[in-house]
């Protein structure tokens, strides 16, 4: 009888455990087919009986898609099809908790049956989506970070919109760009948009318990520490506050405090420096229990920080060992000196009619000196100064004049401009050095022939103007 049972299963033997590992979220009712047969729980006649309703399914939403015009449908569509109900499957099987009661359905129930209940299941966790994205739009910070702003205001309405529920259930159908602390990219489609959104909630909630101003002077000290456009980058809004909240407690701030001084952030790369890395990992657990009863957290949030508990470890650990905690700590810096040739004011920008008039006066002058005095007069905006330099107005040697007329702070903003990558980890000497290859402009080859030119201490106080500037007036679109 063993035999005979071993033949029927076609070498699949009966008794085995079935290997959750093998169960992906992504491909539940799959692996279920599988371990099921694996694990002795499914005959090959129980399996084929489950494929043959699959297919059932798919033929009739086929004629559905179709409008009753057709019963096929290229091969990729098929398949997208084919996807769509499987996930609507895995979401009812997958409800059930076990593994085993979930084969358990597949055995007894009609296959259509447990697809419509998946459907529904699919249903409900849209309808809670559509609530939880009113929840999250209507709480949603006022800080200046576009990735933030466009997957609130844009992202999401478009999933909402586009979700198509029986043909494309799996698919989020939209570009989400703006980073969560903690993602989960298993899932897809509306579990996906509803694990996100819960999230995002999580993060929004513990946010706005800091006050918004300082949020701000954390993200303008945050970008010069980093070297970027704070607004324009992809990180975590909800991390670098945890993470700045954590730092302050240790300092024996308030957890809403996020201001750290040179001397508090120097009290704690010494600290830092002498911690093994299990006593890194208490110190920063004993901070985030600080902050979660301070701010009387609920169980949730506290879980979420909990999870992000491990990664602020092991950066420090590596940034204490690395002799780089000013890569991780936010410390306070002062703002930059104003520029005394160039505005970053939108109203001191040209209309395009001035522009073209400025232009024909440039092309008109006679001399190289004459062009350089004019721009210097009669143009105040950066804005302005690198849409000349694109017109390519100048020639030759007409380009080092002009930014020999320039101070360090202006040398500072194009050095910016060319090298905005290459500049947040090396220093300006070192990416002069390095000859950079995707150089395109004729202004920029100059402008970088005219850098090369200048002696180390030069281009070492430069580079101490490009840590100051302030990224949040710089925007060259």
């Amino acid at each position: 009888m063993a035999a005979e049972e071993m033949n029927e299963n076609r070498g699949w033997i009966a008794g085995r455990e079935i290997r959750r590992s093998r169960l992906p979220r992504h491909q539940y009712t799959i692996g279920l087919l599988q371990e099921g047969r694996h694990a002795g729980l499914l005959t090959s006649e129980e399996a084929m009986r489950i494929q043959q309703g699959l297919m059932l399914i798919l033929q009739e939403l086929i004629l559905r898609y179709t409008q009753g015009e057709s019963t096929s449908v290229t091969t990729e569509t098929a398949e997208d099809i084919m996807v769509s109900v499987l996930y609507a499957m895995d979401a009812h099987l997958f409800g059930l908790g076990q593994p085993e009661q979930a084969i358990d359905c597949l055995k007894r129930m009609n296959i259509r049956d447990i697809y419509t209940q998946g459907v529904e299941t699919v249903s409900r966790c849209f309808a809670d989506t559509k609530q939880l994205y009113e929840e999250v739009s209507s709480t949603m910070l006022q800080v200046p970070i576009e990735a933030y702003h466009l997957t609130i205001d844009e992202a999401l309405p478009v999933f909402l919109c586009k979700y198509g529920l029986i043909f494309h259930a799996h698919n989020t159908m939209a570009s989400i760009d703006y980073p969560l602390a903690q993602d989960d990219m298993k899932l897809q489609g509306v579990f996906y948009m509803k694990q996100y959104l819960e999230r995002l909630q999580l993060e929004n909630t513990f946010c706005a318990k800091f006050d918004l101003q300082a949020i701000l002077e954390l993200l303008s000290h945050y970008g010069r520490m980093c070297r970027f456009d704070y607004r324009m980058e992809l990180f975590n809004l909800f991390q670098l506050i945890l993470n700045q909240s954590v730092f302050s407690t240790l300092c024996g701030g308030a957890p809403t405090e996020l201001r750290i001084s040179v001397a508090q952030y120097e009290r704690l790369a010494h600290q830092f420096a002498r911690f093994s890395e299990g006593e890194i990992r208490k110190a920063i657990t004993s901070a985030m229990t600080i902050i979660q009863q301070d701010l009387a957290l609920d169980h949730l949030l506290i879980a979420y920080m909990d999870d992000c508990k491990e990664e602020l470890v092991q950066r420090v650990k590596h940034a204490a060992e690395h002799n780089s905690l000013d890569h991780v700590i936010v410390m306070e810096r002062q703002a930059a000196a104003s520029s005394m040739v160039i505005s970053f004011d939108k109203a001191d920008v040209m209309s395009s009619a001035q522009l073209r008039r400025l232009l024909d006066q440039i092309h008109s002058c006679a001399s190289t000196e004459e062009k350089v005095k004019l721009m210097l007069q009669k143009v105040h905006s950066i804005h302005d100064y690198l849409d000349l330099l694109e017109s390519e107005c100048l020639y030759g040697d007409e380009y080092e004049a002009l930014f020999r007329a320039f101070g360090e702070m202006e040398l500072a903003i194009l050095a910016k401009v060319v090298f905005y990558e290459e500049l947040r980890s090396e220093p300006l000497l070192a990416v002069i050095a390095a000859d950079p290859d995707d150089i395109c402009s004729e202004w920029q080859h100059h402008f970088v022939r005219f850098l090369r030119h200048k002696d180390h201490e030069a281009l070492r106080s430069l580079d101490s103007w490009v840590n100051e500037l302030d990224y949040e007036q710089l925007s060259f679109n």
